[in-house]
């Protein structure tokens, strides 16, 4: 009896890299929005009360930048990671994750180091009505909590490939594309609060 060549095997269906990508798409209008409704109010404050910001409040540059800065190694590092991953080098896979997790905690200080030499009131104490305090916490929790995420992305991309899963590199290519995204979405918000104010 001849028998039929079996079927090729079905392609991959990406779907971690497609799910972190509309992830980022999704974030990335909630931050575009959110920046988007900080100009509008900078801009009412400004024409209505003469001022923006309170009075005696200012922003601190230095740790600001210091964190635009440390997304420059969390590029190479998790590009590092996906290129180690490619040829199952598990000990600098390890290594970058670990790098790209330390650094991403350390943005989160330099955030909370803002926070505390800011010490601006929740809700009152602003030009008029609190509404930069409100908007300046509301902004950056978000950017946080975006970081937040990236670090446990970090821990469960290390759990999976150290664990045994090398032949899943796609898990270390979605860690890669959604720290470059939070590299570009720091940007926006770096120029946008803590440059023009």
């Amino acid at each position: 009896m001849i028998a039929l060549p079996s079927a090729p095997a079905p392609s991959a269906r990406r779907q971690l890299l497609v799910g972190t990508a509309v992830a980022c798409a999704a974030l990335a209008a909630l931050l575009g929005g959110m920046l988007a409704t900080w100009l509008r109010m900078r801009q009412q404050s400004i024409d209505t009360t003469g001022s923006w910001m309170p009075d005696g409040v200012e922003i601190p540059l230095v740790p600001a930048n210091i964190m635009l800065l440390g997304f420059i190694p969390i590029g190479v590092f998790a590009q590092w990671a996906v290129y180690s991953a490619k040829r199952q080098d598990r000990s600098h896979t390890g290594l970058a994750l670990g790098l790209v997790a330390l650094l991403g905690v350390a943005v989160i200080n330099a955030q909370a180091n803002i926070y505390a030499q800011m010490m601006l009131p929740a809700s009152a104490g602003a030009a008029a009505d609190g509404t930069f305090n409100t908007m300046f916490y509301a902004i950056t929790g978000v950017m946080t909590v975006m970081l937040v995420i990236g670090v446990v992305f970090s821990a469960i991309t290390a759990f999976r490939y150290l664990g045994g899963r090398t032949v899943d590199r796609e898990i270390v290519s979605a860690h890669a594309m959604y720290w470059y995204f939070l590299s570009f979405a720091f940007a926006m918000l770096w120029f946008v609060v803590y440059v023009t104010k």
